[in-house]
């Protein structure tokens, strides 16, 4: 892409030693004597020729460009990066891309260079850059401005520091640097940009705003920036956030908040409320495995998940729990509670269904439905072949079950439209037209729209009866 270096070895003439010389051709493999303006334009030039697609593109840029970096014997490679970017507004569209580009770079290289030569001159120039931008002089996103305070870690006084230049050069709009962060911040709290205003929080150590800007936070759902900024405000702030979770019966943000910040002596009847509640949710889900993991051997949840078991009629596990924590006390109600839950709900035991009957030619189309017909409530139920291909049509639904009291008929679709697709036809509307059947089935509107292998007078009753 024009980022190669090619070397050229040839005798010196001049020489009468016949010393070889070596001429380095390169396009910014070394930037020594690349301006930031010629170094962005060649990144520009490999970027709109380059033939893959976008993504792959900036990956392969980017990693070139801190392979740049690495190599490069320029003092300076992280103020020649702040050059660039006070350059890049001029290549308008390319500008926040690109800025990103040379950004993550520059972080790449850091990481792989623990120490740099320009780490306090770039320090300073990356304050001032941050300074122009929100001032109007410099045109880059809001992203572009926390990615700069990121990779350079501008802090509050290396504002002031290029404050005090300013003002010293009479070229100063604001009274303090903290002023005018605060006025930034301000507005991005505005247009209610929480999550960009808590970082600039955190990174310039400011604690001013007070608690209606946490219930604004949370008000408007900004839940991650709330408990970013609670846990930069401290143990008061993050005890009064907690405790609105816990208003708000918001049990795992409050859950989450507790056990991240090590408030569990704080808040001892509510984070046990919230363990309980997560143990719910597993058992009504059948993770009881999960769920006595989550115990964590805490006799008074391992008792909590007997209860659950017992509730759901898990006696199995209600005894395996208790034999295993030597829990006492259970098991001699297993017998009455379980006997209580058999009478809230129906057994398989309860249906006598006298047969299950396959459809797939006339003469069992004709008994199915005569049988059905003679019925007062039905349920149905359908079946199609998965289809894993993203955006592709899906497939028509190829079994029908439709069940009475006493018998079950499965309906093979697409073998009895391909055979009787008249008959098929007649049975659909009879079954699915009739008043007299009460129809029970769930999410039926989805096997409608992956339609039956009929024809339009079945489709017609079908879509009668969704």
């Amino acid at each position: 892409m024009g980022l190669e270096e090619n070397i050229v070895r040839r005798p010196d003439r001049r020489n009468e030693t016949g010393q070889e010389k070596t001429i380095c051709l390169h396009a910014f493999s070394d930037l020594t004597h690349v301006s930031p303006v010629v170094f962005l334009y060649l990144l520009k030039e490999c970027y709109f020729h380059g033939t893959c697609k976008a993504t792959v593109k900036f990956r392969a840029l980017q990693q070139q460009v801190c392979n740049v970096l690495c190599n490069s014997s320029r003092p300076g490679v992280a103020t020649f990066i702040l050059q660039c970017l006070y350059v890049l507004p001029i290549f308008e569209l390319y500008s926040e891309g690109f800025s990103h580009l040379i950004l993550s770079a520059l972080g790449r290289f850091k990481k792989a260079v623990t120490t740099s030569a320009d780490t306090l001159t770039a320090k300073k120039l990356a304050a001032r850059l941050f300074i122009d931008i929100v001032g109007g002089s410099v045109d880059h996103a809001e992203r572009i401005i926390m990615k700069i305070i990121e990779v350079f870690d501008v802090r509050l006084m290396d504002v002031e520091e290029v404050v005090s230049q300013l003002k010293a050069q009479n070229d100063c709009r604001f009274d303090s640097a903290k002023t005018f962060i605060e006025q930034f911040i301000f507005g991005r709290i505005e247009s209610q940009s929480y999550m960009t205003a808590v970082t600039l929080l955190e990174q310039f150590s400011i604690r001013q705003s007070g608690q209606s800007f946490l219930f604004t936070m949370i008000e408007n759902k900004e839940f991650r920036a709330a408990e970013k900024w609670a846990s930069f405000m401290g143990k008061p702030i993050l005890s009064i956030l907690v405790q609105e979770y816990a208003d708000r019966n918001m049990l795992k943000n409050a859950y989450v908040t507790i056990r991240k910040n090590n408030l569990q002596q704080d808040f001892p009847d509510l984070y046990h409320k919230c363990k309980e509640s997560i143990l719910k949710k597993l058992a009504e889900k059948a993770c009881w495995d999960i769920a006595e993991a989550r115990a964590d051997g805490d006799r008074q949840l391992l008792e909590y998940l007997v209860y659950l078991a017992m509730e759901a009629g898990y006696s199995e596990k209600v005894e395996e729990l208790c034999e295993r924590y030597s829990l006492e006390g259970f098991l001699k109600a297993t017998g009455s509670e379980a006997a209580i839950l058999r009478s809230r709900f129906l057994s398989l035991n309860d249906f006598a269904v006298e047969d299950v009957i396959w459809v797939d030619e006339f003469e069992s189309l004709r008994n199915a439905a005569f049988q059905v017909e003679g019925c007062k409530v039905i349920g149905l139920d359908c079946e199609w072949k998965p289809n894993y291909e993203k955006g592709s049509q899906p497939n028509k639904v190829s079994i029908m079950q439709i069940a009475s009291d006493r018998m079950v008929f499965i309906f093979d679709l697409i073998k009895l439209y391909e055979n009787v697709p008249d008959a098929l036809d007649n049975c659909l509307i009879r079954i699915l037209q009739s008043s007299r059947i009460l129809k029970l089935g769930m999410r039926i509107s989805i096997c409608l729209d992956r339609g039956i292998p009929s024809t339009p007078i079945a489709l017609t009753a079908i879509n009668k009866f969704g």
